[in-house]
């Protein structure tokens, strides 16, 4: 489907809206084209005098007519202000409200999407369609769309006028219109793909300054700012060689269309002229035609910036509704789940699972975790430790069999209600920017500062929170990076007190701090892991030896499974990773 249609067909509940913009922009530009016919009665008036046009409709002195002339056109100017006002408020009102509508649609679908689909963008190219795309058609429907239109008006209300005073000479003035319109049409052609390889530009660009700034302590650490630079400056190269290819074509649409556009005014001028000598026309509508000639040609010479503008904005909006119209693969069910009534048992059933272009990764696993108990899930890296608990999220769906909770398959629940009955603290923990109460809130908003302290002492981080200047209400910094490793994860944990969900998740949790940090996680843990159902995926097997049950994943299987003590007696792979966690083997 058409760009253009396609956005229509989004915005249709604006109808009334662009419609009334659409009357204001016409209302205006014929008001505007008065004026000339303003000056050719005025003329008319100075030559014929009692013989003018108003004169024969009863205004029979020509200082009555003057005066009629002065009055009509105060009416105009005022007419076409307020028109000019009124168009300019709709258009723009329009642009803000469609910008704020679109980003908002593009970001809410975003988060719907599934992880497969994020694994696949950057964060700089998803940014610059919710910025610098939307902002570009936004900038069209701000100047663009009334141009267009006020365009049209003119050729359509100035022709008529030609044909109606002289069509030998409207033949000739109008005769370049054809010609502007081919150019137009080669020029958008050509164009606009430019502008699409732009866009895509812009998003490398995004994406690449965004990489660098969040890895900048990398950077610094390698002494790569060299290498960054080079890299920086290649991608701004390439973004700057697609607009070099794009400007070649527009720059060169005005001075083509304007040496097109003189024979239309030459053409009026001698012809018109010779009929106004001949007295075949009256001076006064030759002053006209001049006139309007000027107002039918000249505006065409802004058709280029204009249409430039439009490609830009369709190339953008391209991408915005590509990006809304991406298929949720992840589909939430209709069933809503009652964090109340929830016991916790949750059963991996003959689950296959592999990540799109890898091997498969799960054949048939089975998992049990009762209700109220701890299981942890060690293993070598890569065995599929977390992707149990993207599993059990719903950031993935097994390819066959089910993940049940309480005997109920997930799939069939609310999206927002299961997880919201999955509290989870992870290695990688996100912070975002504003106060620490505020990320303490994030999964409960309605906590009172009592219950964030009570979930914050449970979390052993009360101690430190009380050491900073303004407490709870110190700014963490992006990505809580005026915090320490340690910290952060203690933040997380009483998150996760405070959330109180029926079912907890601890993905790594204390894998990057030292010892003393993760006795006392451990600690914070072994309170919070008390009458729930809690998931542990561990490395430091250390972390793990007091769970009710252990499982050990390799390569995807389940090879071991029990209590810390029989695994150890077993001698397997849980024994071998022990003896080597406590140095007792390499």
């Amino acid at each position: 489907m058409n760009t253009l249609l396609r956005l229509l067909v989004h915005l249709r509940h604006h109808r009334t809206t662009v419609v009334a913009a659409m009357v204001c922009s016409v209302l205006n530009k014929l008001w505007d084209l008065a004026p000339p016919v303003l000056i050719g009665m005025a003329v008319d008036v100075v030559v014929k005098r009692d013989q003018s046009f108003l004169a024969s409709v009863g205004f029979t002195d020509p200082n009555d007519q003057l005066l009629l002339l002065a009055a009509l056109t105060v009416a105009v100017w005022g007419l076409e202000s307020v028109f000019e006002y009124l168009y300019a408020v709709l258009w723009r009102n329009l642009a803000q409200a469609v910008q704020h509508e679109l980003r908002l649609e593009a970001w809410t679908h975003i988060q719907e999407l599934d992880m497969d689909w994020f694994s696949d963008q950057s964060v700089g190219g998803l940014m610059s369609v919710l910025n610098d795309d939307v902002n570009q058609l936004e900038r069209f429907l701000d100047g663009g769309a009334n141009d267009i239109l006020q365009i049209g008006t003119t050729a359509v209300v100035v022709s008529a006028a030609f044909f109606y005073v002289s069509p030998e000479v409207a033949v000739w003035a109008i005769a370049p219109v054809p010609f502007v319109l081919g150019g137009s049409l080669w020029f958008q052609t050509r164009v606009g793909p430019r502008y699409v390889e732009v866009r895509e530009r812009v998003a490398d660009l995004s994406a690449r300054l965004s990489a660098t700034l969040d890895g900048i302590a990398t950077v610094k650490a390698f002494t790569a700012e060299k290498r960054e630079r080079a890299l920086l400056e290649a991608t701004s190269q390439s973004y700057a060689e697609a607009n070099r290819a794009a400007i070649r074509v527009s720059a060169a649409f005005v001075p083509l269309i304007r040496m097109v556009i003189v024979v239309g005014f030459t053409a009026t001028l001698v012809i018109g002229g010779h009929q106004a000598l001949a007295g075949t026309l009256d001076v006064g509508s030759y002053s006209v035609l001049v006139f309007l000639t000027q107002r039918l040609l000249w505006p065409l010479t802004g058709l280029g910036n204009t249409l430039d503008l439009y490609q830009r904005a369709m190339a953008s909006t391209r991408r915005i509704l590509d990006l809304i119209d991406t298929k949720v693969q992840i589909v939430s069910g209709d069933k809503q789940l009652d964090r109340s009534a929830v016991r916790g048992a949750l059963h991996f059933r003959n689950v296959h699972f592999h990540y799109a272009d890898r091997e498969r990764l799960f054949e048939g696993l089975s998992l049990d975790i009762p209700a109220g108990k701890t299981v942890a899930v060690v293993g070598a890296t890569g065995s599929g430790k977390t992707t149990l608990v993207r599993l059990l999220l719903r950031f993935h769906d097994p390819e066959q069999g089910e993940v049940t909770l309480d005997g109920e398959d997930i799939r069939d629940f609310d999206l927002p209600s299961l997880r919201g009955a999955i509290g989870l603290v992870s290695q990688h923990v996100t912070l975002f920017p504003g106060t620490l109460r505020d990320n303490l809130r994030y999964g409960r908003p309605d906590a009172s500062d009592e219950a964030i302290e009570a979930a914050c002492r449970a979390a052993e981080a009360w101690d430190f929170i009380e050491t900073l200047p303004q407490g709870l209400d110190t700014q963490v910094g992006d990505r809580g990076q005026k915090l320490s490793g340690g910290q952060r994860q203690r933040v997380a944990i009483a998150r996760a007190v405070l959330e109180d969900a029926p079912v907890l998740v601890l993905d790594e949790a204390t894998s990057a701090v030292d010892n003393e940090t993760e006795a006392a996680l451990q600690r914070s843990m072994a309170r919070l892991a008390e009458n729930r159902t809690t998931l542990v995926i561990a490395h430091r097997l250390s972390t793990v030896r007091h769970a009710h049950r252990i499982v050990v994943l390799d390569h995807g299987k389940l090879v071991e499974s029990g209590t810390h003590n029989e695994l150890v007696a077993a001698k397997g792979i849980y024994a071998r990773l022990w003896a080597v966690q406590t140095g007792d083997r390499t």
